[in-house]
């Protein structure tokens, strides 16, 4: 990949932005989603991915910048193509990396400030996959969640927004947790250990930063949950599912949901 520019701390004054969940390099599913962005919230400029974003930046600008996208910001999940961000990251730690006109990928952690919101972003999650995929091909130890990531996240203090690709531990959100406690894919024991220690860092650094509100993708399992001292957590679905796409209002910390017939038909109708 080609860096454009980087940027030490975005600052946007966006009131409303869009959160999308996996996109898995999904060309098709992004085209359905920029249609109903431009449907439903035509002055929206901004998207928060939040991982397994896997695309061809330069090749999926169009119809992003044609749906008055100007930015995505991507949190780095764990199905992404380590091989080429890695040594980017490394080439330009702590910064925002520009990798096409519209896309950012985000370091890990990340800090940004939008619509006078503070921001904490914690890419990473573990691939609890891994057993059917190539190390060096398609999948790379550099998914971690390190524990480098979790001193220098829970360092810059407090969040009112927390984005993730990995779920929280302890997780407020019914789906996950049902999802956790039946392995339904039947993933094997030592790919859900390394999990589990992977949500345990997310919570270490959510339980410090103490966002009012977190989002996240990875578990494929749309939902909602708000804890007993009342932080939310938002868990959003992959391309081709409900919930795959929200529009958040930063005043309010709420989320609209278009539901997956909507972007459906916004997709038909384009």
């Amino acid at each position: 990949m080609r860096v454009f520019e980087t940027d030490s701390l975005p600052r946007l004054e966006d009131e409303r932005v869009a959160v999308c969940g996996d996109w898995h390099g999904n060309v098709s599913w992004l085209r359905s989603l920029t249609a109903a962005i431009s449907a439903f919230t035509p002055g929206v400029t901004t998207i928060l991915q939040l991982g397994d974003w896997w695309m061809d930046p330069t090749a999926t600008d169009h119809l992003l910048l044609d749906a008055g996208i100007e930015r995505v910001y991507v949190t780095l999940g764990n199905h992404e193509p380590w091989n080429v961000i890695s040594p980017l990251l490394d080439a330009h730690p702590g910064v925002a990396i520009r990798v096409s006109e519209v896309t950012w990928l985000l370091p890990r952690p990340a800090r940004l400030e939008i619509g006078g919101r503070k921001v904490l972003s914690l890419g990473g999650a573990a691939s609890v996959d891994r057993r059917w995929r190539v190390e060096g091909r398609d999948w790379w130890l550099d998914e971690a969640i390190t524990d480098d990531h979790v001193a220098a996240a829970i360092d810059s203090g407090e969040a009112d927004i927390m984005l993730t690709h990995e779920s929280p531990a302890r997780t407020p959100v019914r789906s996950v947790r049902e999802v956790l406690r039946t392995n339904p894919n039947g993933f094997p024991s030592d790919a859900l250990i390394e999990s589990a220690a992977s949500r345990g860092r997310v919570s270490q650094v959510w339980d410090v930063a103490r966002p009012m509100l977190l989002m996240h993708g990875h578990m494929h399992s749309p939902g909602g949950g708000r804890t007993d001292d009342g932080r939310r957590v938002a868990s959003f679905g992959c391309d081709g599912q409900q919930s795959s796409l929200a529009f958040l209002d930063l005043n309010s910390l709420t989320l609209e949901t278009p539901s997956l017939r909507q972007i459906r038909e916004a997709a038909e109708g384009s």
